[in-house]
């Protein structure tokens, strides 16, 4: 299997305020789409140990991993990138790799965004999004997450 390598340099991708949550990523150059912006990297947990370390930390930087044995505890500049019902980025697994990729041409200015697609959280955690875009789900769960959710409560 090949590699993949960034095309847009750590230096042109910033953190700031974000108006969707916090910080957020934003880059100071063009993005084409379809561009491997970064990877996303950290410190590879057990999802169980992270459930232990993390249970009482309301902000974390975890990325679930195929079938979510595992999480990325990441410390990247990725880890800043923010939920977005109508994203601007992508994740692309690569073997143990995770890459976010432009979905479509990107401006210098913009911060980055991908659908975070949550699933399998606590059933209490509403993971409220306020991402702001037209056809925002209100949450940073998935569709299936939020179908799955709704007829448990009505069962």
């Amino acid at each position: 299997m090949g590699t993949v390598k960034a095309t847009v340099k750590a230096a042109d991708l910033l953190i700031r305020r974000s108006g969707i949550h916090g910080c957020g990523c934003y880059t100071t150059v063009a993005i084409p789409e379809g561009t491997h912006i970064v990877e996303y990297t950290g410190t590879r947990l057990s999802k169980e140990l992270a459930d232990e370390l993390y249970n009482e930390r309301p902000d974390t930087y975890l990325f679930c991993i195929g079938e979510g044995d595992y999480v990325i505890d990441g410390d990247s500049v990725a880890a800043f990138i923010n939920h977005c019902c109508d994203p601007n980025c992508e994740t692309d697994e690569f073997g143990e790799h995770i890459w976010i990729m432009a979905l479509r041409d990107i401006k210098a200015g913009e911060e980055l965004t991908y659908d975070y697609n949550l699933y399998d959280g606590d059933e209490d955690d509403e993971a409220i999004c306020r991402c702001g875009a037209k056809q925002c789900r209100g949450s940073m769960y998935g569709e299936e997450e939020l179908e799955r959710r709704a007829k448990e409560k009505s069962a």
